[in-house]
């Protein structure tokens, strides 16, 4: 069973062994760019962030970061899930807890964006209901930006 919640300073290393196994993959298409999630500040995130860690059996499997950008949209920063727990789920329970916080938050759109090589992300995202907005290349870097109503 799945266990949802909130991640504390001591999930931090937890949630960068997480990052570092969704999105190491990545790095070969990626022409030597890294996902910002390999290099994020995971107790920074902990602190600043509404921040969740999927758990299976006690252990954690999945990440779930949210800010706010007010005053009506929450911003997805980042999700992820162990390669080894693909298609259990998880990825699913963690999108739709962002989308209950942002009715909790009143919001009524949610954000977020994605490398153009992590094709898969987005056909997930288009699966689920979002749409893209925009695309924008910064730095040589090309990332597809997407938002839901909620």
């Amino acid at each position: 069973m799945t266990e949802l919640r909130r991640a504390d300073a001591a999930d931090a290393p937890a949630l960068q062994r997480i990052a570092s196994a969704a999105y190491s993959p990545y790095l070969p298409r990626m022409g030597g760019q890294r996902p910002g999630p390999l290099d994020a500040d995971y107790v920074e995130a902990v602190e600043v962030s509404e921040t969740w860690v999927a758990c299976v059996d006690g252990a954690p499997v999945g990440l779930l970061v949210l800010s706010a950008d007010p005053p009506d949209v929450l911003v997805l920063e980042n999700v992820a899930v162990l390669p080894a727990h693909h298609g259990r789920g998880i990825g699913r329970a963690l999108l739709e807890l962002a989308e209950s916080r942002a009715t909790a938050r009143g919001c009524t759109r949610i954000r977020l964006f994605t490398h153009v090589t992590m094709v898969e992300n987005q056909a997930l995202y288009e699966r689920i209901g979002y749409a893209e907005t925009h695309r924008s290349t910064d730095d040589g870097v090309t990332r597809v930006f997407y938002e839901k109503v909620i």
